[in-house]
């Protein structure tokens, strides 16, 4: 595996999931594969949970890391052609990207969504670069429309904790005083249509996500319908992807904080598990008494970065 998007660049599912449950016994076990092998993890956005598991699975593995923060210690970086660069970015993305592989062996790139111009992100022109001119394999720590690391990490979560074989999982949209890019439900939607899973959505009219990543799940408007024998509530915001209504993309439509997930909202549940990618804005997204409720996973998903990260290097090594 030389670049890492999409849950189709993992291969067999089920076998990826016997990796990371091999790596969770035994994290060090391939601490050899990536001695004298450096990752170099490039940062357009902020980072808590990404930066330190992806640095961690890269120590797990045995690798020098470097870290590079675009927007504090480096020149600003053009990311688009044909721009006179008149303002106040120093060096195009052109030159940089080939002169980052220079320094590293395998490239982690996390560049969110501008939310202005919709086929400009859902072309993931970042990301797209780093894989044309970087020269190195490249994985994503979160791009303009995908966030797979944490939808892989999701995955093995509702792995460990289901209580029946095909659970029923649910994934809401709850209301966020900002907008917010649509990656992380777009790679959970992915990731859970590839899974053996009983999969819904649910969320206002206008916040439809592209085709490409509902595929076969079921879309429920009326989110009590929609949560009704759940296994687990997966809450998240996002704004208005623009499929229905173009000059709607990057939009918050609504705030209404009726979607958000508070006791009455699980009780229609089959005594689910809550999920959630955080950072959440609690009391918008979820209640004080849901996340913090035993049948919460919120840390136990993040831990589990640590893990899908160490996967995808590891796949990554292997092939190079």
């Amino acid at each position: 595996m030389r670049y890492f998007s999409r849950v189709k660049d993992l291969g067999d599912l089920q076998q990826a999931l016997q990796e990371a449950e091999e790596i969770k016994n035994d994290r060090y076990k391939y601490v050899e594969l990536g001695k004298n092998k450096t990752l170099l993890m490039v940062f357009f956005n902020s980072s808590l949970r990404t930066r330190l598991s992806t640095q961690k699975a890269a120590m797990n593995l045995g690798m020098n890391v470097i870290v590079l923060d675009v927007n504090q210690g480096a020149w600003k970086l053009e990311t688009e052609r044909g721009v006179v660069m008149d303002g106040d970015k120093s060096e195009h993305l052109l030159e940089a990207i080939p002169v980052m592989g220079c320094y590293c062996d395998i490239i982690g790139v996390r560049s969110f969504a501008g939310l202005s111009d919709r086929d400009y992100d859902y072309a993931e022109t970042v990301f797209n670069q780093f894989v044309q001119y970087s020269g190195r394999p490249v994985f994503a720590m979160e791009t303009a429309t995908v966030h797979p690391l944490q939808a892989f990490a999701d995955l093995i979560t509702i792995e460990e904790h289901k209580e029946v074989k095909r659970p029923k999982v649910v994934m809401t949209w709850a209301p966020h005083p900002k907008a917010l890019p649509q990656a992380v439900p777009n790679s959970f939607a992915e990731w859970m249509n590839a899974a053996d899973v009983d999969f819904v959505i649910t969320h206002p009219q206008g916040y439809e996500l592209d085709p490409e990543f509902v595929g076969n799940a079921v879309v429920e408007y009326d989110q009590q319908k929609a949560l009704e024998g759940a296994d687990f509530v997966y809450a998240k915001n996002w704004s208005c992807p623009g499929v229905t209504n173009l000059a709607d993309y990057g939009k918050v439509l609504s705030k209404d904080m009726s979607w958000t997930v508070d006791t009455e909202h699980m009780s229609w549940t089959n005594n689910a598990h809550f999920m959630h990618c955080l950072p959440v804005r609690r009391n918008m997204i979820v209640t004080d008494d849901v996340i913090e409720n035993p049948r919460s996973l919120v840390i136990p998903e993040a831990a589990n970065r640590e893990i899908s990260a160490t996967v995808v290097l590891k796949r990554i090594l292997q092939s190079i």
